[in-house]
């Protein structure tokens, strides 16, 4: 094999992980590593996700790194395009072109247990070594479309959510929309505003709270940009109101009664047909599924050219779907709504750790890690947005800061202890995820729904189960009762180049 001299880290994924981890990586003097990136431009969800009207949830001073502030966003909630302006920026600002190699996607990485490197094969061709390899690719990136019977046969476009194609003209057409989830109540508004007759699939109702959503005025952004005190209290106000809301979904979930009612009130408001009222009110307690925010899809659904459809699908025909009540809904547009494998992230990429044994298998019953992290086996590996760090209640970045953090402390010490791999101890794993699904037990997220956060066994292997400072603060510290340090580097410095 033709000698490949490595990086210090290559990170997998241009989304706010691993921009941020690049970022931190330049800050901290570490200049010697490489980002990766199958798409032709940086983004990760924010690039894929382009559908008409997609937003975040979190505000925007919240949803964006603390060390990089931005003081001009536009609007309470920072929509689609301004989130990808504001991670093209950070790339900008930091340099990290230098750094990135977009076009370039992840076939294979096999640890070398000879001299301590991760050897990655793309797509492109050329084999990668990398002392570190962080897998930022985060959970929401590969679309799920079930195996409807049929859809081979469908006559007319069909998509993705995520894989939004603006080239269809959806101007008179019939469209048919599968799936009610967060991306689905952003886009039916205006897919409705166009189409001739939208025909949307609800498996269960989401919960829908009203999302109080303003624009920033022009003295408001002079303010936070020349005051950053002010936008710093700000960034606090806006955590410390979502962190308050944890209790009702780590621990008592008949906290979150009040927010029933205020989504049930919200839908009084906003639709006018009582029957139609109860299809929409769900049977599971808010939170047990991502509870989502809309000013605008309630009042769609009373339109009418837009029918909510409740029976299940039995099969997509060439010219729409068929309910197992035997009507087939007529469709020359088809959209799935349908998310992602949140609890598959890796799809086809193969992983292989010391010994050779593959992640998919180290995770045949399931995602373990700890902290989400670093898993057994896999020495030098690190995961951001791994096993049970997403959130219900709060911004993800404030998660992915805390892991950046830990990866950075963990670099720091191999370089203290003068080692060249660094891997989590198999029983302090265990007894991290043995703790870990006892806090799952009391959550709102094991009271009987079926969603995303749940992998086939049934287990939640998405979320955290506790307050997201708590999370912080066990990345505080970085332990040689946590992980082994192995193998002197000075033993190794013969091997400047990797064969």
């Amino acid at each position: 094999m033709e000698a490949v001299r490595p990086h210090r880290v290559v990170i997998i994924g241009a989304g706010f992980a691993g921009i941020g981890m690049a970022i931190r990586l330049k800050q901290a003097g570490e200049d010697n590593f490489l980002i990766i990136e199958r798409a032709d431009k940086v983004g990760g969800t924010w690039r894929d996700n382009s559908y008409p009207g997609c937003a975040c949830d979190i505000p925007s001073h919240l949803y964006s790194f603390s060390f990089v502030p931005k003081a001009d966003w536009s609007r309470r909630y920072p929509t689609q395009s301004e989130i990808e302006e504001y991670l093209d920026s950070c790339v900008e600002r930091y340099d990290l072109r230098v750094h990135l190699s977009l076009g370039v996607g992840l076939k294979t990485a096999r640890f070398d247990e000879a001299v301590r490197v991760w050897r990655l094969v793309t797509d492109t061709g050329p084999v990668l070594a990398a002392r570190i390899m962080v897998l930022a690719m985060g959970a929401l990136h590969r679309p799920a479309i079930p195996s409807f019977s049929g859809l081979a046969e469908f006559r007319g476009n069909a998509f993705h959510s995520a894989r939004w194609d603006h080239a269809i003209d959806l101007q008179g057409k019939e469209v048919a929309i599968i799936g009610t989830g967060a991306s689905a109540i952003q886009f039916t508004p205006r897919v409705a505003d166009c189409a001739s007759r939208v025909v949307l699939f609800q498996r269960t109702p989401p919960w829908v709270l009203p999302k109080h959503d303003a624009s920033y005025g022009a003295g408001q952004v002079w303010a936070l940009r020349h005051v950053p005190l002010l936008r710093r209290a700000l960034r606090a106000w806006h955590y410390i109101s979502h962190e308050l809301r944890a209790p009702a979904f780590i621990r008592f979930p008949a906290l979150a009664a009040g927010a029933e009612r205020r989504a049930r009130s919200h839908a009084k408001r906003q639709v006018d047909n009582v029957s139609l009222r109860e299809q929409l009110t769900p049977a599971d307690r808010i939170g047990c599924k991502r509870v989502l925010l809309s000013n605008d899809y309630f009042p769609c659904l009373n339109r009418s050219n837009v029918q909510l459809v409740t029976s299940q699908i039995a099969s997509i025909t060439p010219h729409g779907v068929r309910t197992t009540d035997g009507v087939e809904h007529r469709a020359n547009v088809l959209i799935f709504a349908t998310g992602f494998h949140a609890t598959e992230p890796f799809g086809e990429i193969e992983v292989f750790g010391r010994g050779g044994i593959s992640l998919a298998d180290a995770w045949h019953d399931g995602m373990r890690a700890r902290l989400g992290l670093a898993v057994a086996e896999f020495p030098n590996l690190f995961i951001l947005g791994g096993p049970n760090t997403g959130l219900g209640h709060n911004s993800v970045v404030f998660m992915l800061e805390a892991q950046i953090g830990h990866v950075l402390r963990c670099l720091r010490l191999m370089r203290r202890r003068n080692t060249l791999a660094i891997e989590v101890r198999a029983e302090v794993q265990a007894a991290f995820n043995t703790k870990l699904d006892r806090w799952m037990q009391r959550t709102v997220w094991l009271t009987g729904c079926r969603s995303w956060y749940l992998d086939r066994n049934g287990r939640n292997a998405t979320l955290w189960p506790g307050f997201s400072f708590g999370y912080r603060l066990r990345t505080l510290w970085v332990s040689a009762r946590h992980y082994r340090l192995s193998v002197s580097a000075g033993k190794l410095r013969r091997l400047r180049r990797i064969a």
